[in-house]
């Protein structure tokens, strides 16, 4: 592509971007003004009985609380504009270190959850579309669509009872085993903790991949070029590597970048189930607690991974595809 191509491209997606976010923080605040949820009371807990109304009266000042919402949105968007997300309520600590200190292990999650579908979804997908009718196809078509139709928590709490409770093979939640100094926690605790969580959310996203992979390759196979490759011989693994692969892989990363956003709510149940402390975690918290500081910027940082997944399933799509890269499409 030519250089005023790409930055014409980069504009577009920086406007968009732009545009995407000022829609959420004022949907996003709207909807948080109805809730019913007390931040005040959230805030101060247990001692609220014990608070005269003036020093909960000052709570609500110190924090802006008592102001009507259309100036507390103000305030908020003049200190987001000026790179401040507030201060958590429930945290009592900037909301950017609890993003970045939660996000750290959302990310070992998500990273792992993703790679884990995007390459099991692959291997079956192609297994199937390359024995369609066959016993193989049919048994990873009824193994795809129950895990389409099963719910991501009930399988969470599936995974929890048989190898944390009855076998005793993992722990049975947290990110690292209770009581121990962080300095302490090795890589191998790390992993015992994550494996579960990760795997529960792989799990739940393989299906899509390889129902997609098969359409997909299915598609493929029935093309003319593929006829005249099997005339000259070509057949099994040597006919899916060199016709197949190339041709089902832009769809299939279109699709699994697509799919950020339905990661992150997986994450937020997974999270919930095996008390992982991740953003999925603090999410929740911000939204039963009316901590409005932390549940915006969550959820803009949330807009922005996925914003950056797409632009990133866009950008691969000229290193996989000649076409694309000698300008026959263009971004």
């Amino acid at each position: 592509m030519k250089t005023r191509n790409v930055l014409i491209y980069i504009f577009r997606k920086i406007i968009r971007l732009a545009t995407l976010l000022v829609a959420i923080s004022l949907i996003s605040y709207i909807l948080v003004s109805f809730s019913p949820v007390d931040p005040v009371q959230s805030y101060i807990g247990a001692d609220m009985m014990i608070l005269s109304p003036e020093q909960q009266e000052n709570v609500s000042e110190y924090w802006g609380l008592n102001e009507p919402k259309l100036q507390q949105f103000i305030n908020w968007s003049t200190s987001l504009l000026q790179g401040d997300l507030g201060t958590s309520l429930i945290y009592r600590s900037p909301v950017s270190e609890v993003i970045a200190e939660r996000f750290y292990a959302s990310l070992a999650l998500m990273a792992t959850a993703w790679l884990m579908s995007a390459l099991f979804g692959l291997i079956l997908g192609s297994l199937a579309g390359m024995n369609q009718g066959k016993w193989l196809d049919r048994f990873i078509k009824g193994y795809c669509f129950t895990l389409a139709s099963t719910p991501g928590f009930w399988l969470g709490l599936l995974m929890l009872m048989l190898f944390s409770v009855w076998l005793g093979w993992f722990p049975i939640g947290l990110g690292t085993p209770a009581g121990v100094l962080t300095e302490e926690v090795t890589i191998i605790d790390r992993l015992q903790h994550l494996f579960l969580p990760a795997l529960t959310l792989s799990i739940v996203g393989v299906a899509n991949v390889a129902l997609h992979t098969r359409e997909k390759l299915i598609e493929v196979l029935e093309s003319e070029y593929i006829r005249f490759a099997r005339a000259k011989g070509e057949r099994g693994f040597a006919l899916f590597w060199s016709h197949g692969l190339r041709n089902i892989s832009l769809p299939a990363i279109s699709l699994h970048f697509a799919s950020f956003g339905e990661l992150f709510g997986g994450a937020i149940l997974a999270e919930q189930v095996f008390s992982y402390p991740g953003l999925g975690q603090a999410i929740v918290q911000a939204g039963l607690t009316g901590d409005v500081p932390l549940l915006l910027g969550i959820v803009l940082f949330s807009a922005i991974f996925v914003f950056i997944g797409n632009l990133i399933a866009d950008l691969l799509y000229t290193f996989i595809d000649p076409r694309i890269r000698s300008g026959g499409r263009r971004l």
